[in-house]
């Protein structure tokens, strides 16, 4: 070693690399090669256990914040929040609280629509295999009744983003205010696009939102792409109806609405392309 070195009390980056060797070295001649191969790949499992959750987290509140601005941009709202909106707007309630009456309705859909599919199944296969699924029932019935207490938290959300962002659709200046409400909304479409690809690329627990499409896409026996369209048809039509009976005018539906429908499904499809496999390879998500 450097004498100079040695006085200073400083290592050489060399010998720190030879001591870990050796380290390494010697915990294989006692434990064995297997348990640092274990040791190992139990380090990089707690890794990805922190990234999965993380991203799942990051991924919920982008996609809160995404809806927030949606609404604060006054041009229209994505058909999936439209229908807590209206009823929020028109009759003056907490925006969040409303959605989260529309999710739970949603989940109890969910489990009615899970059930109806398991009779599907369990009429047309063998009692050996009945049997067998029985414990992937139990799974889907609690990834359905966990959607509430996600939904209670997600919706908490809402509301902290909605009392921290102005209404940038008050107080405007007619035409000289729309290129900034504009800008609100791509941005509400590009947040919404990238949380709900997140999150839901970490397969934890579904958004209420998407747990229903998905329901209603096994039990129809269609693909998921074109129930969603269904659905946010239906929501739109909902809306519209809520607006014109109970305010005699249309009340979260707009130019936003169109846009949300084409955009979030292209900025999902992007992100996908982007980002998608970087983040299942740090998160150890099976694909």
């Amino acid at each position: 070693m450097n004498k100079n070195l040695m006085k200073t009390g400083k290592t050489p980056v060399l010998e720190i690399h030879q001591r870990q060797y050796y380290n390494r070295k010697i915990w294989a001649k006692i434990h064995g090669p297997d348990s640092l191969l274990q040791k190992e790949e139990r380090t990089i499992m707690e890794k990805q256990k922190v990234y999965r959750a993380g991203f799942y987290i990051l991924g919920l509140l982008i996609l809160a914040m995404g809806l927030t601005l949606n609404t604060k941009a006054g041009l229209g709202v994505s058909p999936i929040i439209s229908v807590s909106y209206s009823i929020s707007t028109i009759f003056h309630l907490n925006f969040g609280d409303m959605t989260l009456v529309l999710y739970s309705v949603f989940v109890v859909a969910e489990i009615f629509l899970h059930s109806i599919r398991e009779r599907q199944r369990s009429s047309h296969q063998a009692e050996a295999l009945v049997h067998a699924r029985k414990n992937d029932r139990k799974l889907i019935r609690l990834m359905d009744i966990l959607q509430i207490p996600l939904s209670l938290v997600f919706t908490r959300f809402l509301n902290v983003f909605g009392s921290l962002l102005p209404e940038f659709s008050k107080g405007t200046k007619g035409i000289q205010d729309l290129p900034l409400r504009l800008l609100v909304l791509i941005l509400a479409i590009i947040f919404t696009g990238v949380g709900a690809s997140m999150s839901l690329s970490m397969r934890i627990v579904p958004n209420p939102g998407d747990g229903i499409v998905q329901a209603i896409a096994d039990c129809i026996h269609k693909n998921v792409g074109f129930t969603k369209n269904c659905f946010d048809l239906f929501n739109i039509t909902v809306t519209i109806l809520l607006g014109l009976v109970l305010a005699g005018r249309l009340v979260g539906v707009g130019i936003g609405t169109v846009l949300a429908v084409i955009g979030v499904g292209r900025i999902i499809a992007l992100f996908q392309h982007l980002a998608g496999e970087k983040i299942v390879a740090l998160s150890g998500v099976e694909v």
